[in-house]
């Protein structure tokens, strides 16, 4: 395939998750001939988004910012930078580059636009009023935006397709499903078990949705039922978010001894390598965990949530187990039967490997989306 010398800008709010879910893609699109732009907030990450020969835009988005005189400054600048560039195609990641995005590139004149939602996360999900007061008004955003003739939306699981198409929010055949941002099956390598203590891994941002309570309730039961295990809580929590726990809270349950809290950790093919089971009871509105392909590429058994984008990547009973939401008992029993059996453990992580390779590898999406901006541009 070649882009014919064609354009794109990619819109991802935070430098860190365009370089853990989407940079691989972008690299992809530069060796199919696309010039690429990525505009996003820059921390950490700038250096290794031009090192990978990416055109970086640094632009500051808040996530969680209510001032809607910000907000209306921040697209009138996304406007002038889609119209010093000249995109033949924005690509637009999360809830807010999606809206901002959309209403952007209508007013720059961009000829194509790519929406992609990795679930429908706390406004679609949260029963807190700033979800419920919103909800509508996304909504209706939504119809006027994503229902364009050149515009594309991908969404990760057929619940979601669901959750915007029963509505009339969006139309049907505006969107693609592509499950996942893929897994780099030959990073992330089937890994023997370690020896010792059998270890229960939740990796995660730390939101109240991701069912980090119930993980760590789950944790107190069963060592207080005898179990041996260790129970491992490794990521941050999200100040943007209204659902984050704060550091003093993670403080706290590390010091009480049920459960270990690991912090902000960047190489997971190597905690995988120290672990035996993954956890997940998330309530949040996924697309579909990228830690669990992770974890189900490594050869890791999953106990999760029987929810939208967890039941893609977790079959109940072949490569994990699927808990009710916020059900803590079914929690605890499911991981008392992975814990006390390395046969089950060992049978669900080799039939998880082989999920990811046949659905989930990286080049399996790469190749969809890139099929995408073809038929999009034509």
């Amino acid at each position: 395939m070649t882009a014919n010398s064609k354009s794109i800008t990619y819109f991802v709010t935070e430098d860190w998750y365009f370089c853990s879910h989407r940079l691989q893609l972008a690299v992809a699109a530069k060796a199919a001939g696309y010039t690429v732009y990525v505009v996003t907030h820059v921390e950490s990450h700038g250096a290794e988004i031009e090192a990978a020969g990416l055109n970086l835009i640094p632009v500051n988005l808040s996530r969680r910012s209510k001032n809607l005189f910000v907000e209306l400054i921040f697209i009138a600048k996304l406007v002038r930078v889609y119209r010093d560039i000249e995109p033949d195609i924005t690509h637009n990641v999360a809830l807010k580059p999606v809206l901002y995005g959309s209403i952007a590139a209508w007013l720059a004149g961009v000829p194509a636009v790519v929406n992609a939602m990795a679930g429908l996360g706390f406004l679609f999900t949260s029963d807190r009023k700033l979800a419920r007061v919103l909800r509508p008004v996304i909504r209706g955003m939504f119809k006027i935006l994503l229902n364009n003739r050149r515009t594309v939306t991908i969404l990760q699981n057929p619940d979601d397709i669901d959750a915007l198409c029963s509505r009339g929010t969006v139309n049907r055949n505006r969107i693609r499903l592509i499950r996942g941002s893929g897994v780099d099956t030959d990073v992330y390598e089937a890994l023997p078990e370690p020896d010792g203590i059998p270890v229960v891994l939740l990796a995660s941002r730390m939101l109240w949705d991701k069912g980090i309570g119930q993980f760590v309730e789950a944790a107190g039961i069963l060592k207080r039922g005898g179990v041996v295990a260790r129970f491992v809580l490794a990521g941050e929590g999200d100040e943007e978010n209204p659902g984050s726990i704060s550091s003093d809270q993670l403080r706290a349950w590390h010091q009480e001894g049920n459960v270990e809290w690991w912090g902000r950790c960047s190489d997971m093919p190597t905690i995988f390598a120290e672990i035996h089971v993954v956890c997940l009871p998330t309530a949040y509105g996924e697309g579909v965990p990228k830690v669990l392909i992770e974890a189900a590429s490594c050869g890791r058994p999953i106990v999760a949530t029987d929810a939208p984008g967890c039941r893609e990547i977790v079959i109940d009973g072949q490569n994990g187990m699927l808990v009710p939401v916020g059900d803590v008992e079914a929690l605890v029993v499911a991981l008392c039967e992975l814990l006390q059996s390395p046969d089950s453990r060992k049978r669900m992580g080799q039939a998880g490997r082989q999920l990811v390779i046949e659905e989930f590898a990286l080049e399996k999406v790469i190749s969809e989306t890139l099929d995408v901006y073809g038929s999009i541009t034509k």
